[in-house]
């Protein structure tokens, strides 16, 4: 096999140079075309309904703004440039429509000591009257960076049974007359300044004496 130097590579042939350039603008446009489907598909799920004109603007713009050629966003979205440029110098219709619904929002949320989620929020706009899907109201949330708090998790000390399972032979009879008779012992927790602490005493049935116990800072 031909080894190539890397360092000092041939000069490309006309030819070849054509075939790499027309490669590169049909990876551009093929990039193009999935950032374009991607969004339009993101845009009709949350409406439920095809984009408008302006929407394909919006959207030809915000892909834009991310470093994709226009002529490339143009033949991705069937939109000539002078259709492009008329829907950007058009009034924002969909700003304008969500101006109350943002309004509402925000007072939603600042009402609710500014914990209420886009669920909880959605399901307060269905109550106020507001028919609006929960992807636009996430969107919005997003765009004025107003974030729920998610509720602590309980904390669950059980873990089902750990260990052997000893035979009942009390049968939940504690009472006894005879000393050592009968022991019990159980293990509680306390809560101290400088952590946990476990105390386990071992106590005879007949008069509740401690024979022993065990004091632990691991359980």
């Amino acid at each position: 096999m031909k080894k190539v130097n890397i360092n000092n590579p041939r000069k490309l042939q006309e030819s070849e140079y054509e075939e790499l350039l027309r490669l590169r603008e049909e990876n551009a446009l093929i990039k193009a075309e999935n950032e374009v489907i991607k969004k339009e598909i993101a845009l009709r799920e949350e409406k439920g309904s095809c984009a408008t004109q302006g929407e394909k603007a919006a959207i030809i713009k915000e892909l834009r703004d991310r470093g994709y050629k226009l002529k490339y966003l143009l033949t991705a979205m069937g939109m000539s440039r002078s259709t492009y440029y008329y829907e950007l110098g058009r009034t924002d219709a969909v700003a304008l429509r969500n101006t109350g619904l943002s309004a509402e929002i925000r007072r939603i949320y600042d009402e609710n000591r500014q914990r209420y989620g886009v669920r909880r929020i959605t399901a307060e706009l269905h109550n106020r009257g507001f028919e609006v899907n929960h992807k636009r109201v996430q969107r919005l949330m997003h765009d004025m960076e107003l974030f729920g708090k998610r509720p602590k998790e309980k904390y669950h000390s059980y873990k089902g049974e750990v260990g052997k399972t000893a035979d009942n032979l009390l049968k939940q009879d504690f009472i006894s007359d005879t000393p050592l008779e009968k022991w019990t012992t159980d293990v509680s927790q306390f809560n101290m300044g400088w952590g946990k602490c476990y105390f386990s005493p071992i106590l005879d049935m007949c008069g509740n004496e401690i024979i022993s116990y065990n004091v632990s800072a691991a359980s």
